[in-house]
């Protein structure tokens, strides 16, 4: 009996041991399984700077527009381009015309068919110092360009019957041989005159200036 009664001490005693290393191992699981949150905290203190970066990159956006639309108006209006429009129409007026018309030793007869709106502009000039105001010549102008006259020498008599923006009809008087000046009895010759790719182009006969030729305009 006193026997059996150590023996059953002596077991209690090799079991206590290994019971304390049971707990101590469940213990250490459960540790490593509550330190498992902790990475997980860590996380949202990576996010922290990811949110500072972008705040910075939008910084830089924002500024450079500033600096881009800061310099590019001052040098765009600096050209006086009307004041330069202003001196070229008043070179291209009735004036300046007539004044080319009496260089080349002519008079106009009237500036009122000098049409300023049109692209193709004309004046009859008689030649100056003409007692009997015969010797005329159409001056054409293309804007307010000089193009040149109807015919390389003048006729007794030139009429506008017509003009538009690209074309003026001329009217000459026609003489036999022998017709006075004050009376052509040959009837008249009309001839349009039309601007073709900026040259002034008649669209009819021009007749002969001299007399010897049948019907003449002079």
């Amino acid at each position: 009996m006193r026997r059996s009664l150590l023996y059953s001490l002596s077991v209690l005693a090799t079991a206590l041991p290994g019971a304390a290393l049971l707990g101590c191992g469940s213990q250490t699981k459960t540790v490593s399984g509550t330190g498992t949150p902790a990475p997980a905290q860590s996380t949202p203190a990576t996010t922290t700077p990811a949110t500072s970066t972008a705040s910075s990159t939008a910084g830089t956006t924002t500024t450079a527009p500033q600096s881009t639309s800061g310099g590019t108006p001052a040098p765009t209006r600096t050209a006086p381009e009307p004041a330069f429009a202003q001196k070229e129409s008043h070179a291209e007026g009735l004036s300046a015309a007539a004044a080319l018309v009496r260089a080349h030793g002519y008079t106009p007869n009237d500036t009122a068919e000098y049409h300023d709106a049109q692209t193709l502009r004309v004046l009859i000039g008689t030649r100056s110092g003409s007692g009997d105001g015969y010797g005329q010549q159409a001056f054409f102008f293309l804007g307010g360009r000089y193009i040149g006259t109807d015919t390389k020498e003048p006729s007794a008599k030139v009429k506008v019957l017509s003009q538009g923006d690209t074309e003026v009809a001329l009217a000459y008087p026609l003489y036999r041989s022998g017709d006075p000046l004050s009376s052509p009895s040959g009837g008249q010759a009309t001839v349009q005159f039309q601007l073709n790719n900026g040259k002034l182009v008649p669209l009819g006969h021009i007749p002969p200036a001299s007399r010897g030729a049948g019907l003449s305009r002079y």
